[in-house]
């Protein structure tokens, strides 16, 4: 079964402050965009890098998720400490999802500049972090996803499909 992690990181969700929207939001696109049936390893944690690292490692290799999305702490704040996270269990860093996604949230909020988004492969296993808010995790990650199932085939990830009438992805053909 193919396995694809979703780790909300928030303080306040984690604290039960607020319900965990984001995570739920990029669940229910997940959910749309791909027909591969896939479970979701689905978690909430506070904004404490060593915690991060420890979840993307225990969800890239002992659960096996060959795409984990993180939503939260990508922001200029002292606590926002995903990317730093990422960037330290990741073998390579995929700089262009991140570009991809500042310069599409451009175009909603000149704000989209202190966002720091970004992408890594660990292993089998690719990393893409999401800003924090429902409306532009819909906004980031249908920028990048149309890359996600070929780069998960390069890794030698399972072949995810996509509902192409929701989502259309980018293979190269054969």
């Amino acid at each position: 079964m193919i396995k694809i992690g979703v780790l909300n990181i928030s303080d306040r969700a984690s604290a039960g402050v607020y319900e965990d929207t984001p995570g739920k939001a990029c669940v229910a696109l997940l959910r749309e965009w791909l027909v591969s049936p896939f479970e979701v390893d689905y978690r909430v944690i506070p904004d404490e890098q060593p915690l991060i690292e420890a979840e993307l490692r225990r969800m890239a290799d002992e659960a096996g998720c060959c795409l984990v999305v993180t939503t939260g702490g990508t922001g200029p704040a002292p606590r926002d400490v995903t990317p730093e996270a990422t960037a330290a269990v990741c073998a390579k860093m995929l700089p262009g999802f991140g570009e991809l996604m500042r310069t599409t949230s451009l175009a909603y909020v000149p704000t989209a500049i202190l966002s720091r988004q970004t992408a890594g492969i660990r292993g089998r296993t690719l990393i893409v972090n999401l800003p924090g808010r429902p409306k532009a995790i819909g906004e980031n990650l249908g920028a990048v996803f149309p890359a996600v199932p070929y780069c998960i085939d390069l890794i030698g990830g399972p072949r995810l499909e996509a509902n192409e009438s929701a989502m259309k992805v980018f293979r190269p053909k054969a």
